[in-house]
C-alpha cells in the first residue's frame, strides 16, 4: 500500500460520512514524507461549518517479519486526547476499508481523557519498609 493513496482513501471516505455542506466540510492539508514513511492530513472545518478540526498522522514501517504496519495517530483540535489505530498487513486485509474504519474514529471525536487514579494514603508504604 502506498502512504499517499492510503491517506487519499482516508479523506474520501472522512469526506463521505461528513454532513453535507455546499464545497464539503472540510479545508484538507497533506503531507508525506516517501522517505521516512511518514503522513499527514490536516482537517480544518470550512467557515460557517461547526465542525472540529484536528489531523490524521500516518508512520509507515516494517515489523521484524517483515510484514509493513501503519499507525494512525488521531488528534482533535482543543482535545489533548490522542487516539492510536494500527493496521496490519496481511492477506485477506482491506485498505479502503481500513481507511473507513480510521475516518469513522475521527469523526467520532476525542475519546474522553481521564485522569490517572489517585492511590490512598493508605495503599502507599514507606520505601524503607518494603526494603526491609
Amino acid at each position: 500500500m502506498r502512504l499517499l493513496s492510503f491517506l487519499a482513501d482516508i479523506e474520501r471516505a472522512l469526506i463521505a460520512g461528513s454532513p453535507d455542506q455546499e464545497g464539503g466540510a472540510w479545508e484538507t492539508q497533506r503531507m508525506v514524507s516517501f522517505h521516512h514513511g511518514l503522513a499527514r492530513l490536516t482537517l480544518a472545518a470550512r467557515n460557517g461549518v461547526e465542525l472540529p478540526g484536528g489531523s490524521i498522522f500516518l508512520q509507515s514501517f516494517s515489523l521484524a517479519d517483515g510484514s509493513l504496519c501503519l499507525k494512525a495517530s488521531l488528534n482533535w483540535k482543543g482535545s489533548e486526547a490522542v487516539q492510536v489505530v494500527p493496521v496490519y498487513s496481511t492477506p485477506a486485509l482491506s485498505w479502503k476499508q481500513e481507511a473507513s474504519r480510521i475516518a469513522s474514529a475521527w469523526l467520532q471525536g476525542p475519546p474522553a481523557v481521564t485522569a490517572p487514579a489517585v492511590l490512598a494514603e493508605t495503599e502507599l508504604s514507606p520505601l524503607t519498609a518494603a526494603a526491609s
